[in-house]
């Protein structure tokens, strides 16, 4: 069995650019955001920096689990996704997701994991109504050398954290 990624304790003291580079190394198969045009390739790369703060990993239920966690707890809103959610880069998503399985393991993935989702969201929803500080989404740049346990008590989400 592996070693869980370190980025993925919910106190891990690495640096958001040291987390994000141990992502990358434990997934290959994701698109490498600078092989993209510059403005798809920020938002892939705004995603897989949300895997990075949220300490979520590739697998079926993280996917699903991390778009709520953007639209509760950053500046990336339904309203925001909704906008950019017919983005080749979006496509890009899911097309690294069909290509690694096919079409018909990952809708059937989906159907799979999502009750255990839903009950995973439910008490996180409760928390974070009318949260006022948000993770900035687009604009982590000024993140990157802080270290994930920082930014997530200054963004209250270590109780979002299994």
């Amino acid at each position: 069995m592996s070693q869980q990624p370190l980025y993925m304790d919910k106190k891990s003291t690495q640096t958001l650019r040291e987390g994000l580079i141990e992502y990358y190394a434990c997934n290959p198969h994701v698109t490498n955001p600078t092989t993209q045009p510059t403005h798809f390739g920020k938002i892939l790369r705004a995603h897989d920096v949300g895997h990075v703060i949220y300490g979520c990993d590739t697998g079926m239920h993280d996917e699903l689990k991390i778009l709520p966690l953007f639209w509760w707890t950053s500046e990336c809103t339904f309203q925001t996704y909704l906008k950019m959610k017919n983005s080749p880069a979006v496509d890009v998503m899911y097309d690294d997701m069909i290509r690694e399985k096919g079409a018909l393991w990952l809708y059937g993935a989906v159907l799979s994991v999502l009750p255990s989702v839903l009950i995973d969201l439910i008490p996180i929803w409760i928390r974070t109504r009318n949260r006022q500080k948000l993770l900035p989404f687009l604009d982590f740049e000024p993140l990157l050398e802080q270290s994930l346990l920082d930014i997530r008590q200054e963004f209250d989400l270590l109780s979002l954290l299994p």
